[in-house]
């Protein structure tokens, strides 16, 4: 076992935070062999139960989990900051034809390990993330993933229709692929697979079907898609899908909502959306920077708050600007703050950070095994250090409580706030 002192961030069930100013975080084999929280607690009142054992000290840092981005696409790497009028021009213009490179096993595995390099560089240590619909994209990133020891979820897009050259898959393949991707990889070591139609438009009812059919034979996989992004899009799939009662119904009348069923965008909702979303236990990968770069709108956590369904946070790079999740919880605040059909909604820091983190995990269906720092969670958490800038220092240093200092992380940090990032008990 090892021990770590410093400032501990944690989370209760509620999602609000847990402070411990000098905390002790104790790591070591869980019941599978995989490095776990052991104990986590004040100092003091901990060490004493642990004798002999080694203990890291850092002073003036915080230990925290492990950021988990709901949603991202790993080969859109190259695609983020590239300049559209919305959502439809950006995936014609940029997003197809350079995901049509990885057919390139080569060419997948490269920007496999940028992406991973990203992710961590930013402590973003579990994704769920979006392949191409090359089954050779997922063997890429899961084979970086492995590697590295990684919990990774992902899986290759579905997308047999109203798609390039280059992309678009066929619907039966699509199908024997998606299976045969799934005995492969998933539940082996930290990785999982998730179903992955692209969205609704992209995919022909067989595929759709058959998306469903995997998804009731493989019930503890994965589903992730695209809904209710940008009013073309769902003008489009209410054209393609004339007998839904709505866009998101689409997928519910293909049996692929669930747990485990993550949903990215989720704004331009109805209460009987949100009803649907909570009723199936499935939830809603929200992407603030997406959504403002492109122009789509603004998720409504009033309505999500009021109806009920579970929610987290996510990069949606390359749709969205930055892998930092500092970026993605300050962007949040504004969507709190000013997209709101009714006013007066303001989200405090301690629900940014938990929508990151162990809110994020709830999404997931990984509470108690990633995001939070509690025994028996994995040992993946992240050293922050609220001095990495001579502007954070100056802030964090006048903090009057948890919110502010929370806050001014949010608000000022980046990538230089994370001295270091630790993957199942081992620094990256």
């Amino acid at each position: 076992m090892h021990g770590y002192r410093a400032a501990l961030l944690s989370f209760a069930d509620d999602g609000s935070a847990r402070y411990e100013q000098d905390g002790l975080l104790v790591v070591g084999p869980g019941s599978d062999g995989r490095k776990v929280i052991r104990a986590a607690g004040n100092y003091q009142s901990l060490v004493g139960n642990y004798p002999g054992v080694q203990v890291t000290h850092l002073p003036g840092k915080i230990l925290a989990p492990g950021f988990i981005d709901l949603h991202v696409h790993f080969p859109q790497t190259d695609v983020i900051g590239s300049p559209s009028e919305g959502l439809l021009p950006w995936l014609e213009d940029y997003t197809f034809p350079h995901e049509a490179r990885f057919s390139d096993h080569a060419y997948a595995a490269g920007v496999a390990k940028v992406f991973l390099d990203e992710l961590l560089r930013n402590g973003v240590t579990t994704a769920l993330t979006f392949c191409t619909s090359h089954p050779h994209s997922v063997d890429a990133i899961m084979e970086a993933s492995q590697q590295r020891g990684l919990r990774m979820i992902a899986g290759k897009v579905l997308q047999d229709r109203h798609s390039p050259d280059g992309v678009r898959d066929d619907t039966q393949q699509s199908l024997l692929d998606t299976e045969a991707l799934i005995r492969r990889w998933h539940g082996k070591d930290r990785l999982g697979y998730a179903i992955t139609p692209r969205f609704a438009p992209s995919c022909s009812e067989a595929q759709l079907r058959g998306a469903g059919e995997l998804a009731a034979q493989y019930g503890d996989v994965w589903i992730q898609s695209h809904v209710a992004e940008n009013k073309e899009e769902i003008r489009w799939a209410r054209e393609l899908f004339p007998a839904a009662r709505s866009y998101l119904s689409i997928y519910q009348d293909f049996g692929l909502m669930r747990e485990r069923a993550i949903y990215a965008h989720c704004i331009h909702f109805d209460d009987d959306d949100r009803a649907l979303m909570r009723d199936t236990g499935s939830a809603a990968a929200v992407s603030p920077t997406s959504n403002l770069f492109l122009g789509s709108g603004f998720f409504d956590y009033e309505g999500a708050h009021r109806i009920g369904f579970r929610h987290g946070l996510a990069s949606d790079v390359g749709g969205g600007t930055s892998f930092c999740p500092f970026h993605t919880m300050l962007a949040a605040y504004y969507v709190g703050r000013e997209g709101q059909t009714k006013p007066g909604v303001s989200l405090g820091p301690q629900d940014l950070w938990w929508q990151h983190t162990a809110g994020a995990a709830r999404a997931l269906g990984l509470e108690g095994v990633v995001g939070n720092l509690a025994p028996g969670c994995e040992a993946d958490f992240i050293v922050l250090d609220p001095q990495a800038t001579p502007l954070l220092a100056r802030k964090t240093a006048h903090a009057r409580d948890l919110d502010e200092l929370l806050f001014s992380l949010i608000v000022l940090g980046d990538d230089r706030a994370v001295a270091s990032v630790i993957i199942g008990g081992q620094s990256s």
